[in-house]
């Protein structure tokens, strides 16, 4: 049951938030927020996987394989 009332208060406080945040943000350079965005408990999509090989080649790192 607590865990049921910290979701509860937290989709309220995450409500009020998002409306604070958007009445205090310059739409031309930023988005609208949305109470997932202030939520601890709201789903959120997993991160893409990195492949590696594109991130060594970002940072510079060269393959000693080859």
């Amino acid at each position: 049951m607590a865990e049921g009332r910290a979701k509860d208060e937290w989709a309220r406080m995450s409500t009020l938030l998002a409306l604070f945040a958007n009445c205090h943000r310059d739409p031309k350079k930023t988005r609208a927020f949305k109470p997932a965005d202030f939520d601890p408990f709201a789903r959120r999509p997993a991160p893409m996987p990195a492949d590696m090989n594109e991130v060594k080649r970002f940072f510079g790192v060269r393959d000693e394989t080859t």
